[in-house]
């Protein structure tokens, strides 16, 4: 079956800003959230499908492609993966409610069913997310290139492995939760008992407490360090398109999930070339007389020079269209083309030998405007720009 629009989705629409998108995918969380449907298939659905909508809308990246391309966005990304188009699982689901609800589910205190990422039950944190730009020529913006970038991160200790502890012996399992990462209390009410669960408070859901930290990165398990990334860029981008590796951000501490690299584009202006949108332009400045008998001159492309063919009579602001020596589309095999724009460059000072020369031939009906159009000679034209 066809999957929904994400925005009919969640019931926003398509220029929702972040918080309306955030409130309405909340109210969706509370309304299907299996703890309160139990057995409820049709709410379970309708619950992954309000958090992989969240989940895609929510990311300025990964929303800007589904924008672009719909649900076939998955093709479109830096690292040969969009977006999890629905390979979203519960625990998946589950780990976006910190940022939802500010720090956990609200089902923890309420239905009694909160629930802990991981399948032990325990709280599995997440790194921070990296922002870099990386600046491209034209011509690896038109051909693809990769890059490896140094990046300044959190990097996992290599002295104990990511755990935080000094060795294996330092662990031990939570007294207050007993190493399940979370506490259920019971408490009696008119309506009778109510059991809530939240994160424990002693081991930070983590299951287990160190007795002696590593003395290198003092417990956290991370420490500032530095990696070479190689990023593969598609051929086609634009300056502030956003691309996401994911995994590549900053390291967790304790062994979380790694947060995502976000890649922002930034072209380097060209000396001679000039992008516009997929097509290239150039200035071709010629002077009066290559133009009125004809020329063939070289012009530079994105792929190297060219020789080109000016007919005889060639007009200033005539264009000229060089197929496919343009940018090529994102994931496509289609390419823009190049636009050689003529210009026909007028001497500001002559000899009394070369003016003597156009004098002769101003009278010359060939030097003449065209029979019906409204405009001035050449050579009236440059009288007037001396005078």
């Amino acid at each position: 079956m066809a999957k929904r629009d994400y925005y009919d989705v969640l019931g926003v629409a398509k220029g929702s800003d972040a918080d309306e998108i955030k409130k309405a995918y909340r109210k969706m969380a509370i309304k299907y959230h299996p703890d309160k449907n139990e057995g409820d298939k049709a709410a379970e659905d309708k619950f992954k499908e309000a958090a992989e909508a969240y989940e895609v809308l929510s990311n300025a990246d990964k929303r800007q492609r589904y924008d672009q391309f719909g649900h076939a966005a998955n093709a479109h990304s830096a690292n040969g993966g969009g977006y999890n188009g629905g390979g979203m699982n519960m625990d998946d689901i589950f780990s976006q409610f910190g940022d939802i609800f500010g720090g956990g589910s609200p089902f923890e205190g309420f239905f009694g069913g909160g629930r802990q990422s991981g399948s032990s039950g325990r709280r599995v944190t997440r790194g921070s997310n990296l922002r870099i730009k990386v600046r491209l020529t034209l011509e690896e913006i038109a051909n693809g290139a990769e890059k490896k970038i140094k990046v300044n991160k959190q990097i996992i200790c290599k002295t104990c492995d990511g755990s935080g502890a000094k060795d294996k012996s330092s662990f031990q399992t939570c007294k207050t939760c007993g190493g399940s990462g979370a506490v259920r209390r019971v408490t009696n009410t008119i309506l009778g008992q109510m059991q809530t669960t939240s994160t424990c408070p002693t081991c930070n859901g983590e299951g287990s407490t160190i007795l002696s930290k590593c003395t290198v990165c003092h417990g956290d398990g991370v420490v500032r360090g530095e990696e070479t990334i190689s990023i593969n860029i598609p051929a086609g981008v634009s300056e502030g398109m956003q691309l996401s590796m994911s995994g590549k951000g900053n390291a967790a501490p304790r062994g979380g999930l790694p947060g995502d690299l976000i890649i922002l584009i930034e072209e380097i202006p060209h000396e001679t070339l000039k992008r516009d949108g997929n097509n290239v332009i150039y200035d071709l400045h010629i002077n009066f007389v290559d133009a009125a008998i004809g020329t063939s001159v070289e012009v530079p492309t994105i792929d190297g020079k060219v020789k080109i063919k000016i007919d005889p009579g060639t007009q200033g602001g005539k264009i000229l269209r060089l197929k496919s020596k343009g940018v090529p589309e994102v994931n496509s095999y289609h390419r823009g083309d190049q636009l050689v724009h003529i210009n026909i460059w007028t001497p500001k000072a002559l000899s009394r030998e070369e003016r003597e020369i156009l004098e002769k031939l101003q009278d010359s009906p060939n030097f003449k405007p065209n029979p019906g159009k409204n405009e001035k000679s050449f050579f009236e034209r440059m009288k007037e720009y001396f005078e």
